[in-house]
């Protein structure tokens, strides 16, 4: 089958290899322009196009689709399909016209729960129980066409957004191999979405961060393993900015924010506490509780938030 695919981050690459591996005609990829990166700001590529690279792909990387000679150029490569993985830009309904068969979409959830731009960290955050993978069919709106095919995954309750993530590509591209099968033999679903049941998962950023320990413990282990790798929740420790990178619930009961426990070191909620596995002090590097009490003195009754 002729397929164009668009993607931008390393979600999406597995979907592009196993498009590869079926043995389809990936006639381009779209992908997003190089961006800067890092402390030094260096001009870097994204994973789906050093992925394309590698296989000798066709890369372009338009900033928009309002532009008539994006669209012609397109419509001149007249693909059977159009793969859309974690593209990052939403098609207008002359791209979505062009190819034959549609435009289908890998999105990391069970539609309608988490359309939106970080629906497997969202998943995490929310503590939901079960996650997943939906191809669809796609329209002008925002992950709201008819489904396709959905694969449910049990999400583990120490799980982070990134373990799920690395699970949940190759889940992705499983079922893209399994919906284009469907699709080229011509008995794909259309399964209209409940809009009523429709929640939205919007991108992630610092301002989200803070850990409000008056919530549950299991809300505050959620927010953890939520933003785990990016962009981390967050307290004070001392007046200092401290990450706090793994946790685990625990039944100790105490006045929230307080540390009722230094070895281990387990601070108390609104409702039961958690221990603090591991943490990430303003200005150092990444290290379990254990290793920063050798170095830090954490009386009974310190408050995390101060």
């Amino acid at each position: 089958m002729n397929i164009v695919f668009m993607g931008t981050p390393d979600f999406a690459v597995k979907s592009l290899e196993r498009l590869i591996e079926d043995g389809h005609n990936v006639m381009a990829v779209y992908t997003k322009a190089d961006a800067p990166k890092g402390r030094k700001m260096v001009l870097t590529p994204s994973d789906v196009k050093v992925c394309a690279l590698e296989h000798n792909l066709t890369v372009y990387t338009p900033s928009t689709f309002k532009d008539e000679e994006e669209v012609n150029r397109l419509k001149e490569l007249n693909p059977d399909l159009i793969v859309v993985v974690a593209y990052g830009k939403l098609l207008p309904k002359s791209v979505l016209d062009i190819p034959k068969l549609g435009c289908i979409n890998v999105h990391g959830s069970i539609l309608p729960k988490w359309r939106g731009a970080a629906p497997i960290q969202w998943t995490v955050l929310s503590g939901d129980e079960i996650g997943g993978v939906t191809t669809m069919y796609m329209n002008e709106g925002l992950d709201t066409g008819d489904i396709i095919l959905t694969k449910e995954v049990k999400v583990g309750e120490n799980e982070t957004s990134g373990e799920l993530f690395d699970r949940l590509c190759l889940v992705g591209a499983e079922l893209l191999s399994e919906t284009i099968e469907a699709i080229k033999a011509g008995n794909a679903p259309r399964i209209p979405q409940n809009n009523d049941e429709a929640t939205y998962a919007s991108m992630l950023s610092k301002e989200i961060s803070e850990i409000d320990f008056s919530k549950s413990a299991k809300d505050v282990h959620n927010k953890v393993r939520g933003l785990s790798p990016w962009p981390s929740a967050q307290s004070k420790l001392f007046g200092k900015r401290v990450k706090i990178l793994e946790t685990r619930v625990c039944k100790n009961q105490g006045e929230a924010g307080k540390v009722i426990s230094n070895n281990p070191l387990v601070v108390a909620c609104g409702e039961d506490s958690v221990e603090i596995i591991r943490l990430q002090p303003e200005g150092k590097r990444a290290m379990t509780s254990c290793d920063y009490l050798k170095g830090h003195s954490i009386e009974i009754g310190t408050v995390f938030g101060e």
